[in-house]
């Protein structure tokens, strides 16, 4: 039973998909942008990479979080912050020094975009049992990457439909790509601070601040106990290892498939515009990712996630041989990009709510359930951060055809270590 009498869709929805949002926009969106902007592939996915590192060590700060307030006020106010952030970064994008400004601005949404991850996560696994956790987690994962399709999908082609229209004024091609996406940088900094304003109203507490008069000290002494006692769970050693191959493969192709849809085919790519890639991630994507994710939900509440595991990390991996196909011969058709896509997110949806919801049930348990699964969280985004570093050296090294092959390798220790993980809880209880 939930513990609040609130509607849990009133507010999951619209808090995944926030918290969706500014990761999705520094991770992938901002490759576009800076591609349209004149950067090289190489520094596009080093410093993309490098800025989302808050999402890898916030579990050095979640312990502080139970210290202040409640976990709605960090939503809240995370959120409003990440707003004004993309708002002034809108700004400076007509700067000399464009590209240094906004990525340090970015680096300030990654951390107060962490920071919103840890206590929204706090919320759900504060305010659903077990059973609900694995009933939402479908409503949780589709909203969150629901996100990912608006903005790789609509803000792009609205970038792209806007970068027209600027260079038929007069403007040149440069001058075009910083107006065209100012705009769109408004309109996230818009969407932010419309996302807080709700949930003003709509978001359960998730729990008050620890009581008692609890120091810094007290934090400082919490996250060392934090640390230890996740590095004492049962099995943590299969977790950590699950943890960072199920996205492995993922992390190589993240930054590099705007940039090879984008990269012309006499070069290796597709040779796709703004509005071609909008299109096909805003329509074609979209419904098979939605079905995707609300499909697994009920799926793994139906068969339980032991039965599921499996199953789950082969759709979420097998999908990757789609960009090696589409690098290999470079279909022109829209039918056969767009069906390839479509596998691609449907595969994503139905898989990635796996991993989460193994990180909240058998990984997050205990006395720091909150701390715990933002440092599991903390582990997956490493994964996928450093694979993300490298790859543009290593698709500039290999080409984009050997390179999504090698993708395919990268996914393969993921099937073995599925069948190897051990579980410790009964996913029929909520341990705390």
């Amino acid at each position: 039973m939930n513990k609040t009498s609130v509607s849990p869709l009133r507010w999951i929805p619209s808090l995944y998909f926030a918290m969706g949002l500014p990761f999705v926009v520094l991770n992938m969106v901002a490759a576009v942008m800076y591609k349209d902007l004149g950067v090289s592939d190489a520094q596009i996915a080093f410093w993309t990479s490098l800025i989302m590192w808050p999402w890898t060590i916030k579990f050095l700060w979640s312990p502080f979080l139970e210290l202040f307030g409640s976990k709605k006020l960090f939503v809240v106010s995370t959120q409003l912050l990440s707003g004004v952030l993309f708002g002034v970064a809108a700004m400076a994008l007509h700067l000399p020094s464009f590209f240094a400004i906004t990525i340090a601005l970015f680096a300030l949404v990654a951390f107060s975009g962490a920071t919103h991850d840890i206590a929204a996560d706090g919320v759900y696994m504060s305010e659903l049992s077990t059973s609900d956790q694995a009933k939402y987690i479908g409503w949780q994962g589709a909203f969150y990457n629901l996100a990912k399709l608006v903005a790789t999908g609509g803000l792009v082609w609205l970038a792209g439909w806007l970068f027209e229209r600027f260079a038929a004024s007069g403007r040149a091609p440069i001058a075009a790509s910083q107006s065209s996406w100012t705009v769109v940088l408004l309109i996230l900094a818009g969407i932010m601070a419309a996302a807080g304003l709700w949930h003003v109203r709509s978001l359960p507490t998730g729990g008050s601040a620890a009581s008692g008069g609890r120091t810094l000290a007290d934090g400082l002494q919490g996250l060392r106990e934090v640390i230890v006692s996740f590095f004492a769970k049962k099995h943590i050693r299969y977790y950590i290892a699950f943890i960072i191959l199920y996205r492995l493969g993922e992390g190589f192709v993240m930054k590099i498939v705007p940039l090879f849809l984008k990269t012309p085919l006499a070069e290796g790519g597709l040779g796709l515009t703004n509005q071609q890639i909008g299109l096909y991630y805003g329509t074609f994507g979209a419904g098979a990712f939605l079905l995707g994710s609300l499909l697994a939900g009920y799926y793994i509440a139906g068969r339980g996630l032991r039965r599921t595991l499996f199953t789950l990390v082969c759709v979420f991996n097998l999908p990757f041989a789609v960009y090696a196909l589409l690098a290999w011969f470079q279909p022109s058709s829209m039918w056969i990009v767009g069906g390839g896509i479509v596998l691609e997110y449907f595969g994503y949806g139905f898989g990635f709510v796996g991993l989460t919801l193994f990180m909240m049930q058998q990984v997050a348990p205990g006395k720091h359930q909150m701390a715990h699964y933002a440092f599991a969280s903390g582990i997956m985004n490493l994964s996928v951060m450093v694979t993300g570093m490298a790859s543009g050296y290593l698709s500039d090294l290999l080409g984009y055809r050997i390179f999504f092959v090698a993708v395919l390798l990268a996914t393969v220790p993921a099937f073995v270590m599925t069948r190897l993980v051990p579980f410790t809880y009964d996913e029929q209880t909520k341990t705390k």
